[in-house]
């Protein structure tokens, strides 16, 4: 059973960076395109950067520039690289596959940008 955990959250201040971490239970980092995925309160979930089989990145406008995704093809891990971070990045962020697979999802991390 595939399992992706998330981690490297927490409370940053505006400005500030963090980097997320999520290690995958089997090769599927390698296998599939991978996203990072975030849900701000009472908002829906949305795609914010991908890095497809081959190593190509997009992201979403409100992080271009700021955040950068990167594999660990060896570790099975796919990583978020947050700088310059915003109040309006704060939310719980996941990874999965892009498109995602329903049973992929994790418990999330919590990223709170705040002064």
């Amino acid at each position: 059973q595939v399992q992706l955990v998330e981690s490297g959250g927490g409370l940053v201040q505006p400005g500030g960076s963090l980097r997320l971490s999520c290690a995958a239970s089997g090769s599927i980092v390698v296998m599939y395109a991978m996203g990072w995925y975030r849900q701000a309160p009472g908002k829906q979930r949305d795609l914010v950067a991908r890095i497809s089989r081959g190593g190509t990145t997009t992201y979403a406008d409100s992080v271009k520039g700021r955040f950068a995704i990167s594999r660990d093809s060896a570790k099975n891990t796919v990583y978020l690289q947050m700088n310059s971070l915003k109040p309006e990045d704060t939310a719980v962020y996941y990874c999965n596959t892009e498109p995602v697979k329903g049973a992929y999802w994790g418990q999330g991390t919590q990223v709170t940008v705040s002064s």
